[in-house]
Protein backbone atom coordinates (compact mmCIF):
# COMPACT_ATOMS: atom_id res chain seq x y z
CA UNK A 1 0.00 0.00 0.00
CA UNK A 2 1.32 3.12 -1.02
CA UNK A 3 2.03 6.38 1.61
CA UNK A 4 -0.84 8.44 1.32
CA UNK A 5 -3.54 5.22 1.08
CA UNK A 6 -2.16 3.62 4.50
CA UNK A 7 -1.78 7.06 6.27
CA UNK A 8 -5.19 7.53 8.28
CA UNK A 9 -4.54 3.97 9.44
CA UNK A 10 -0.94 4.57 10.32
CA UNK A 11 -2.37 7.40 12.34
CA UNK A 12 -4.98 5.69 14.05
CA UNK A 13 -2.45 2.84 15.30
CA UNK A 14 -0.05 5.44 16.19
CA UNK A 15 -2.66 7.46 18.23
CA UNK A 16 -3.72 4.42 20.18
CA UNK A 17 -0.63 3.20 20.62
CA UNK A 18 1.04 6.37 22.37
CA UNK A 19 -2.06 6.77 24.41
CA UNK A 20 -2.30 3.93 25.63
CA UNK A 21 -0.83 3.15 29.17
CA UNK A 22 2.62 2.23 29.34
CA UNK A 23 6.16 3.56 31.27
CA UNK A 24 5.90 6.56 29.17
CA UNK A 25 2.51 7.67 30.07
CA UNK A 26 2.87 6.64 33.72
CA UNK A 27 6.19 9.06 33.81
CA UNK A 28 4.45 12.15 32.01
CA UNK A 29 1.51 11.89 33.90
CA UNK A 30 3.25 11.62 37.58
CA UNK A 31 5.83 14.12 37.17
CA UNK A 32 3.07 16.60 35.30
CA UNK A 33 1.36 15.89 38.85
CA UNK A 34 4.38 15.96 40.80
CA UNK A 35 7.48 18.45 39.15
CA UNK A 36 4.83 20.98 37.14
CA UNK A 37 4.33 21.88 33.03
CA UNK A 38 7.71 23.22 32.81
CA UNK A 39 9.27 19.57 33.83
CA UNK A 40 6.87 17.62 32.14
CA UNK A 41 7.26 19.48 28.99
CA UNK A 42 10.69 18.51 29.12
CA UNK A 43 10.24 14.89 29.70
CA UNK A 44 7.57 14.77 27.58
CA UNK A 45 10.11 16.45 24.85
CA UNK A 46 12.81 13.64 25.58
CA UNK A 47 10.26 10.97 24.74
CA UNK A 48 9.42 11.92 21.72
CA UNK A 49 12.66 12.59 20.62
CA UNK A 50 13.01 8.76 21.42
CA UNK A 51 9.89 7.89 19.62
CA UNK A 52 10.92 10.10 16.64
CA UNK A 53 14.59 7.92 16.22
CA UNK A 54 12.68 4.70 16.47
CA UNK A 55 10.33 5.70 13.64
CA UNK A 56 12.92 7.25 11.72
CA UNK A 57 14.90 3.83 12.06
CA UNK A 58 12.14 1.96 11.13
CA UNK A 59 11.63 4.24 7.85
CA UNK A 60 15.25 3.57 7.02
CA UNK A 61 14.71 -0.07 7.38
CA UNK A 62 17.14 -0.09 10.28
CA UNK A 63 14.63 -1.69 12.62
CA UNK A 64 14.15 -4.44 10.74
CA UNK A 65 17.97 -5.27 10.62
CA UNK A 66 17.66 -4.74 14.35
CA UNK A 67 15.34 -7.38 14.65
CA UNK A 68 17.53 -10.28 12.47
CA UNK A 69 20.06 -9.26 14.72
CA UNK A 70 17.95 -10.83 17.86
CA UNK A 71 21.20 -9.80 20.74
CA UNK A 72 20.68 -6.13 19.95
CA UNK A 73 17.10 -6.33 20.52
CA UNK A 74 17.92 -8.18 23.94
CA UNK A 75 20.08 -5.92 25.05
CA UNK A 76 17.68 -2.93 24.77
CA UNK A 77 15.37 -5.10 26.76
CA UNK A 78 17.68 -5.64 29.49
CA UNK A 79 18.76 -2.38 29.82
CA UNK A 80 14.84 -1.13 29.65
CA UNK A 81 14.05 -3.55 32.17
CA UNK A 82 16.87 -2.26 34.53
CA UNK A 83 16.10 1.18 33.97
CA UNK A 84 12.39 0.93 34.40
CA UNK A 85 13.50 -1.34 37.68
CA UNK A 86 15.27 1.66 39.05
CA UNK A 87 12.21 4.02 38.34
CA UNK A 88 10.36 1.53 40.45
CA UNK A 89 12.88 2.12 43.51
CA UNK A 90 12.96 5.71 43.22
CA UNK A 91 9.30 5.59 43.11
CA UNK A 92 9.28 3.14 45.94
CA UNK A 93 11.07 5.13 48.10
CA UNK A 94 9.29 7.95 47.78
CA UNK A 95 5.90 6.65 48.80
CA UNK A 96 7.88 5.23 52.03
CA UNK A 97 9.43 8.72 52.85
CA UNK A 98 5.68 10.03 52.14
CA UNK A 99 5.51 11.81 48.60
CA UNK A 100 7.88 14.90 47.88
CA UNK A 101 9.95 14.71 43.83
CA UNK A 102 8.53 11.91 41.74
CA UNK A 103 11.87 10.34 41.17
CA UNK A 104 10.97 10.04 37.53
CA UNK A 105 11.67 13.07 35.76
CA UNK A 106 12.33 15.24 39.02
CA UNK A 107 15.68 17.31 39.32
CA UNK A 108 18.53 17.71 36.93
CA UNK A 109 18.09 16.48 33.17
CA UNK A 110 13.94 15.39 32.61
CA UNK A 111 14.61 16.01 29.14
CA UNK A 112 17.16 13.06 29.42
CA UNK A 113 15.47 10.99 31.65
CA UNK A 114 12.28 10.80 29.15
CA UNK A 115 14.35 10.25 25.99
CA UNK A 116 16.53 7.36 27.74
CA UNK A 117 12.96 5.89 29.11
CA UNK A 118 11.75 5.47 24.78
CA UNK A 119 14.90 4.32 23.66
CA UNK A 120 15.36 1.74 26.38
CA UNK A 121 11.20 0.69 25.35
CA UNK A 122 12.07 -2.80 23.14
CA UNK A 123 8.12 -2.15 22.66
CA UNK A 124 8.90 0.85 20.17
CA UNK A 125 10.86 -1.14 17.69
CA UNK A 126 8.41 -3.84 17.47
CA UNK A 127 5.60 -1.48 16.88
CA UNK A 128 7.52 0.74 15.06
CA UNK A 129 9.37 -2.17 12.49
CA UNK A 130 5.71 -3.83 12.61
CA UNK A 131 4.10 -0.35 11.16
CA UNK A 132 6.15 0.09 8.41
CA UNK A 133 6.76 -3.12 7.45
CA UNK A 134 2.83 -4.63 7.34
CA UNK A 135 1.04 -0.78 6.25
CA UNK A 136 3.69 -0.08 3.47
CA UNK A 137 5.00 -1.61 0.67
CA UNK A 138 8.50 -1.64 0.07
CA UNK A 139 10.21 1.26 -2.40
CA UNK A 140 8.50 3.64 -0.98
CA UNK A 141 9.72 7.24 -2.01
CA UNK A 142 11.93 9.20 0.60
CA UNK A 143 9.39 12.08 0.33
CA UNK A 144 6.71 9.76 0.93
CA UNK A 145 8.26 7.74 4.02
CA UNK A 146 8.97 11.51 5.60
CA UNK A 147 5.41 12.58 5.25
CA UNK A 148 5.00 9.41 7.59
CA UNK A 149 7.34 10.13 9.97
CA UNK A 150 6.35 13.70 9.94
CA UNK A 151 2.80 12.83 10.40
CA UNK A 152 3.08 10.17 13.18
CA UNK A 153 5.66 12.32 15.10
CA UNK A 154 2.79 15.33 15.07
CA UNK A 155 0.17 12.79 16.65
CA UNK A 156 2.93 11.81 19.50
CA UNK A 157 4.01 15.36 20.13
CA UNK A 158 -0.16 16.02 20.64
CA UNK A 159 -0.16 13.14 22.86
CA UNK A 160 3.25 13.61 24.93
CA UNK A 161 2.94 17.16 25.51
CA UNK A 162 -0.91 16.87 25.55
CA UNK A 163 -0.80 14.94 28.92
CA UNK A 164 2.06 16.90 30.20
CA UNK A 165 -0.56 19.69 30.04
CA UNK A 166 -3.74 18.44 31.24
CA UNK A 167 -2.01 16.93 34.46
CA UNK A 168 -0.25 19.89 35.19
CA UNK A 169 -3.45 21.87 35.10
CA UNK A 170 -3.79 23.10 39.15
CA UNK A 171 -6.81 20.35 39.87
CA UNK A 172 -4.82 17.43 39.23
CA UNK A 173 -1.45 18.94 41.41
CA UNK A 174 -4.07 19.36 44.30
CA UNK A 175 -5.21 15.58 44.08
CA UNK A 176 -1.44 14.89 43.65
CA UNK A 177 -0.71 16.43 46.77
CA UNK A 178 -3.81 15.40 48.42
CA UNK A 179 -2.65 11.72 47.88
CA UNK A 180 0.79 11.51 46.90
CA UNK A 181 2.28 8.43 48.77
CA UNK A 182 -0.39 6.16 47.33
CA UNK A 183 0.47 7.73 43.66
CA UNK A 184 4.06 7.00 44.04
CA UNK A 185 3.46 3.76 45.71
CA UNK A 186 1.06 2.30 42.54
CA UNK A 187 3.96 3.92 40.15
CA UNK A 188 6.12 1.79 42.04
CA UNK A 189 4.09 -1.46 41.57
CA UNK A 190 3.49 -0.19 37.27
CA UNK A 191 6.96 0.39 36.88
CA UNK A 192 8.37 -2.71 38.59
CA UNK A 193 5.49 -4.57 36.60
CA UNK A 194 6.80 -3.06 33.30
CA UNK A 195 10.43 -4.11 34.20
CA UNK A 196 9.29 -7.45 35.09
CA UNK A 197 7.33 -8.06 31.12
CA UNK A 198 10.83 -6.50 29.80
CA UNK A 199 12.73 -8.72 31.84
CA UNK A 200 10.51 -11.78 31.01
CA UNK A 201 11.01 -11.20 27.30
CA UNK A 202 7.10 -9.71 26.65
CA UNK A 203 7.80 -6.15 25.80
CA UNK A 204 4.32 -5.77 24.70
Amino acid sequence: MDALSALPAILATALVAAASPGPATLAIVGTAMADGRRTALRLALGVLSGSLIWSIAAAAGLAALMLTHGWIVQAIRFAGAAYLACLAWTCAWAAWRGGGATGMAGGARPYRRGLMLHLTNPKAVFFFGALYALMLTPGQPAAALALVVAAVGAVSATVFLGYALLFSHPAAQRTYARGARWIHGLSAVAFGAFALRLALGRPG
